[in-house]
């Protein structure tokens, strides 16, 4: 498939590519995003060859490669015009097409990106009995976030499939003009805000986020998920008595959840901000989501109290998440040395759920509706794993008409019966916090470990 589109060169990178290139040398992974989804009945090749012209025209995210200069720094280097592929895959008769997508996507996205050589896009579509059944697209964090997939998804309306004809300009702002608006003064002024409150919780944060786990286990990282419908009925019923969204209230209930299970108050949990907020990004297809320190006192207080610690900290770390992630690398190896002790941050909350983030609506449910509801949680385990990833990372799914949320931990910092009660206790605190708005956090002050 041809494509061209406005704007090429090479440039540096913006704030977030670096911080999913750092997370992706960590990991030693794309860390990709995607999906496989049946098609309406009569779907064309031709329409989805529209459909991945279209996008990789418009975007400059998904034309772009990695550069790197002759002392390693990547910087990003955008195509104008080229050439991509869409693969087409052929369900044997006797195959289910859907399991083959599955099978398809799976690929896509364990296979490490070539971000030196290749489009930050894999698309598919599976063929079976001579039509066009399930679509596959694959991208990496480095081009584009959660909110960027969001965006790409939403600019599909601009698109007439049929001719592929665009209906509208391109909106957003792209990545060569992030970066350089990351050179303005304006810019910097932010990026210095928001290290100076770093710097500030580095040095007066307890070092260690965990004790040592009573049972390691290798393969070393764990997964599991777990299914609350309660605890979405319950959320409905916090929300309204305590006047926040459901996100402060969940990450309450983690940040509790995560002092009784480490011993370690306050909690301190690096959240993922999408920095959408700032002019011109909202629209835009790129990675612009970076993390802020949370670091919320839970210890003496009803949990209502500690909601409200969560939304006030909550709404200080997404105005001081867009920074050049280089710095502050480069601030949190001062610290380390200067307190002579790793300070750990690895302990990760990221919601997911972007527009159905919203409470239920309707009356409040009755308790005798949530003690019902109960019974419908259900604990899913993942496979185990030896790639490196944080010590503690709960992700809020973006399922609707229920929580749904994973939790990945290293075993050698939570072990897997500790996860699992992180995962019941939960849904457990916000049920119980539903019709009890004097209910205690049950977390003492104590000394923070060393």
């Amino acid at each position: 498939m041809r494509f061209e589109g406005d704007g090429s060169g090479i440039e540096d990178l913006t704030w977030g590519q670096w911080a999913a290139w750092g997370s992706m040398q960590g990991s030693g992974r794309s860390e990709a995003n995607g999906g496989a989804i049946p098609l309406p009945e009569g779907t064309t090749v031709e329409e989805i060859a529209n459909l991945l012209g279209f996008i990789m025209s418009r975007h400059q995210s998904l034309r772009t490669r990695l550069h790197y200069d002759a002392d390693g720094t990547p910087r990003q280097a955008v195509s104008g015009a080229g050439e991509i592929a869409l693969e087409v895959v052929d369900a044997a008769d006797d195959e289910d097409p859907a399991e083959v997508a599955e099978a398809l996507r799976a690929r896509y996205e364990d296979t490490n990106f070539d971000h030196v050589n290749e489009w930050p896009v894999r698309m598919a579509v599976v063929r079976h009995h001579g039509a066009i059944s399930h679509f596959v697209a694959m991208y990496p964090h480095i081009a584009i976030d959660g909110y960027g997939f969001e965006a790409l998804v939403n600019d599909l309306a601009n698109l007439d499939r049929a001719t592929g004809r665009h209906l509208a300009p391109v909106a957003g702002t792209q990545p060569l003009e992030q970066a350089r608006q990351q050179r303005t003064p304006a810019a910097r002024r932010q990026h210095d805000a928001s290290l100076r409150r770093w710097e500030k919780q580095l040095r007066t944060i307890a070092p260690r986020r965990y004790r040592d786990s009573p049972d390691k286990r290798a393969p070393r990282w764990w997964e599991a998920s777990y299914n609350s419908p309660a605890t979405y009925l319950a959320l409905a019923a916090v929300a309204a008595r305590t006047k926040v969204h459901t996100g402060p209230i969940l990450l309450a209930a983690h940040a509790v959840l995560l002092a009784r299970t480490t011993g370690n108050n306050p909690s301190v949990l690096r959240v993922l901000v999408s920095n959408r907020f700032r002019p011109g990004f909202a629209e835009s297809v790129s990675a612009l989501a970076q993390s802020a320190l949370c670091v919320i006192d839970v210890a003496d207080c009803t949990f209502d109290e500690a909601v409200a610690r969560a939304w006030k900290s909550l709404l200080t770390a997404g105005l001081h998440a867009y920074y050049d992630p280089r710095r502050l690398w480069d601030l949190i190896d001062r610290v380390n040395e200067e307190r002579g002790v790793e300070v750990d941050t690895m302990c990760y909350y990221n919601d997911r759920r972007r527009s159905i983030a919203q409470a239920a609506t309707g009356p409040v449910p009755t308790e005798d509706q949530l003690r019902a509801a109960l019974p419908l949680g259900k604990l899913r385990w993942g496979p185990p794993t030896d790639v490196p990833d944080a010590g503690c990372y709960l992700h809020i799914n973006s399922v609707p008409d229920t929580i749904d949320y994973t939790l990945r931990v290293d075993t050698h910092c939570i072990s897997p019966a500790e996860m699992e009660a992180c995962l019941r206790g939960l849904e457990s605190v916000i049920v119980e916090a539903a019709f009890d708005p004097a209910l205690s956090t049950g977390v003492r002050s104590m000394p923070a470990p060393v």
